[in-house]
């Protein structure tokens, strides 16, 4: 019978403190390296608005990205195992009213970077989406395995530059952004919290 191991993280588990701060920290700097894009480039950024019907419309964006990803969870085994690899680093230290914060920071600090500030530094057109979206996807390696879910988060990178660009709207994938982590994550950590009670 042969002995399945599962895959140590090639950077040490963190406490909830120190997940905590790394996430408000790269917030920090993907803040600070947006608004120093904006001062030194020749462009302007993104705007966001709010509007009932664009937040209701990045609330659906939200929860279709997190049904497919669940879809994507279930039949792709390499997306699954990369994807419990991330979720265990990040997620697993965490206490649930922390969930809060997971949505908030990253939904904020990377949407005013890669769809606020990069969509339209590179142009906002349909290359300027993708290098985007990559560079989005990029963001989440946490390890040379993890190009499964690199390739995930670049496509919902893609998902969320279109929304950006049909609606001219930074509020619709800030929301979906948001939502996304916010459920994604819930459901993650109650999946977990059954396997220790059964």
């Amino acid at each position: 019978m042969v002995e399945q191991h599962k895959q140590e993280p090639e950077i040490p588990y963190l406490t909830r403190f120190q997940v905590l701060g790394a996430m408000g920290a790269t917030a920090i700097i993907l803040l600070i390296v947006a608004k120093l894009s904006l001062y030194f480039g020749n462009f302007s950024l993104f705007s966001w608005k709010w509007d009932q019907r664009e937040l209701l419309l990045g609330v659906g964006l939200g929860i279709i990205i997190t049904a497919l990803s669940g879809l994507a969870y279930r039949f792709f085994p390499l997306y699954r195992k990369s994807a419990d690899y991330y979720l265990e680093l990040v997620l697993k230290p965490l206490a649930l009213p922390d969930l809060i914060w997971l949505g908030l920071l990253p939904g904020l600090s990377e949407e005013l970077l890669f769809r606020g500030v990069i969509l339209p530094a590179l142009g906002s057109d349909n290359t300027a989406v993708i290098v985007s979206s990559l560079c989005f996807g990029v963001l989440h390696l946490s390890g040379s395995q993890q190009w499964p879910y690199v390739i995930w988060a670049s496509i919902v990178g893609i998902l969320l530059g279109y929304s950006a660009l049909i609606t001219g709207n930074l509020l619709v994938p800030i929301v979906a952004h948001i939502v996304t982590n916010w459920i994604s994550s819930y459901l993650w950590k109650m999946w977990q919290l059954s396997k220790i009670k059964s």
